[in-house]
């Protein structure tokens, strides 16, 4: 068994490579908080909903320095590693498509026993949830996870009605989570509905071939500037598993010419594309 730790500005720090031996690695189940009411003269209480915790993960490990002097050097990296100052990533070998972002719940020392030092972490995911090791527009993304898609059907979407899959193990909310829809190209009073969710986005504007209309979470922009004003001021969520989409107001995409000697449609004659890019959620 592995860890490897991922800073936020990219440092990797893998702990075989670097002589630490991962003894064990244990995740806790989800903790949920359910919300309830209660009502005078009736029996029981009323579910009011649902939500769950951050997640405590414990793990112990042991290190082996070259003498004595490295150990002390040794030790006082192992604590700049899993400095939580700031948030940082933790995937264990065994779910390498996945990755908890935490920090360490409290102060650890190190158990010396000669050139070996043995120390237990506590790490808190306060999200609750690990995440895939990348978004939906990375390769990378789908080499762990066993998917019916890969990252091809997530970019370059050039149809009028698709699919879009969330591997989540729930639905992948913009006001919460990291969730960018574009559209590049020509259109008039553009319209993304969400049918399995029965959400409609509405643009009551124009773009031209070069321009790009992004939801990236709350905002929706075109070329970098606020339209807001100009939608109909709705989200598109994502519910768990597939979701089906409709468009409207955009160009049909051009057949394929059939003819034997009739040039074929280029790139630029072809409909402009939709992207949604994520990243997913698991409990």
């Amino acid at each position: 068994m592995n860890t490897i730790i991922t800073r936020l500005d990219g440092t990797i720090y893998d702990f075989d490579a670097i002589g630490i031996t991962t003894r064990d690695f244990v995740v806790s189940s989800p903790k949920p908080r359910h919300f309830t009411e209660q009502v005078d003269a009736r029996s029981g209480l009323i579910d009011m909903g649902t939500v769950y915790d951050a997640r405590p993960i414990n793990a112990s490990f042991y290190a082996k320095a070259v003498d004595n002097a490295d150990y002390a050097l040794m030790r006082d990296e192992i604590f700049r590693m899993l400095r939580s100052d700031e948030a940082f990533y933790v995937t264990e070998s065994r779910n390498p498509g996945k990755r908890w972002r935490v920090k360490v719940a409290d102060s650890f020392g190190l158990d010396q026993q000669r050139l070996y030092g043995f120390f237990d972490v506590e790490f808190v995911a306060y999200a609750g949830v690990a995440e895939s090791i990348g978004t939906t527009l990375d390769a990378e993304t789908f080499e762990f996870l066993d998917l019916p898609v890969s990252e091809l059907d997530y970019a370059e979407i050039r149809k009028l009605s698709f699919r879009v899959y969330n591997a989540s193990g729930r639905k992948i909310d913009p006001r919460y989570d990291s969730l960018v829809i574009s559209y590049r190209g020509v259109s008039t009073n553009l319209q993304i509905q969400n049918v399995t969710t029965n959400e409609t986005w509405t643009y009551t504007g124009t773009t031209l071939a070069d321009d790009e209309i992004r939801l990236d979470g709350v905002r929706a922009t075109k070329n970098g500037l606020s339209i807001y004003r100009d939608t109909n001021r709705k989200l598109i969520t994502l519910a768990e598993g597939w979701n089906e989409f409709v468009v409207s107001g955009v160009p049909t995409p051009k057949r394929s010419a059939v003819q034997k000697h009739a040039p074929k449609n280029t790139e630029t004659q072809r409909y402009n594309p939709f992207a949604f890019e994520f990243t997913y959620k698991f409990l």
